[in-house]
């Protein structure tokens, strides 16, 4: 199969090959098919993502490099850890996960628009519905004031999205799943692509080719269903198991 662009069939679980994405633009696989949540599984599975706008169709990515964090390598600065002392957030998993894909998917001040479109929200609720995708909610009393969301596919976390309305919000829900995925030796966090702040944060940048045998390994075991199960946790007990920040 040669490199170029490729249009999806009928098959949800038909995907091209990952590592025939093309270079400009840089990583773009696939156009078409819908974001039912089998396709979309099978989509994560095998190192693709959706990602397009709203006058566009369905668009299918595999970027190189990839960014990815380690749970061990997550950073918590001076700033951040006299923050979280003083915090009186409060943190869940799996409770709210339709507030947490709402809350990304509203305009951020530097962007009018949002990717995560009401048919995107729709395909990830349904993930969430079947047990394969996962959010973790951070609280202000009983306001929802931060949160991530995303698929997991064995031991790797694809992170989607994030949103923070009041301080450190994001970070602290990143710092959580960090310590949820350290669970396990072989897990890693997906972010796609990088940006400032997931780089200050401890991400590191693969190759593709790197990522994807990664990416097989992981996907061969599940994490504990336990890992995500619904509840509010005890945040700062979980952060100081094993932390040398």
């Amino acid at each position: 199969m040669a490199l170029g662009i490729h249009y999806l069939n009928d098959d949800p679980s038909w995907f091209p090959a990952a590592e025939l994405a093309l270079a400009e633009p840089p990583g773009l696989l696939a156009i078409g098919g819908d974001l039912a949540p089998e396709r979309l599984y099978c989509a994560y599975q095998q190192g693709i993502f959706p990602w397009f706008n709203e006058d566009e169709p369905v668009l299918w990515w595999s970027p190189d490099p990839r960014a990815i964090v380690l749970p061990q390598d997550i950073r918590q600065n001076k700033s951040l850890r006299k923050f979280l002392k003083k915090s009186e957030y409060s943190v869940s998993i799996n409770l709210a996960f339709e507030r947490v894909i709402s809350g990304c998917a509203e305009p951020r001040a530097d962007n009018e628009g949002t990717w995560i479109l009401p048919q995107m929200q729709l395909g990830y609720v349904q993930l969430y519905k079947q047990g394969k995708a996962h959010s973790i909610e951070v609280w202000q009393d009983d306001q929802l004031v931060g949160g991530l969301y995303g698929v997991l596919v064995g031991h790797c976390f694809c992170g989607e999205s994030m949103f923070s309305k009041q301080a450190n919000a994001s970070k602290l829900a990143l710092l959580i799943l960090g310590k949820l995925m350290a669970q396990s030796n072989h897990a890693f966090i997906d972010c796609q692509l990088p940006n400032p702040y997931l780089m200050s944060m401890g991400a590191t940048l693969l190759s593709r080719d790197v990522f994807l045998k990664k990416l097989r390994l992981a996907v061969e075991t599940a994490m504990p269903k336990s890992t995500f199960s619904p509840k509010f946790i005890e945040w700062r007990t979980l952060l100081g198991k094993h932390d040398n920040s």
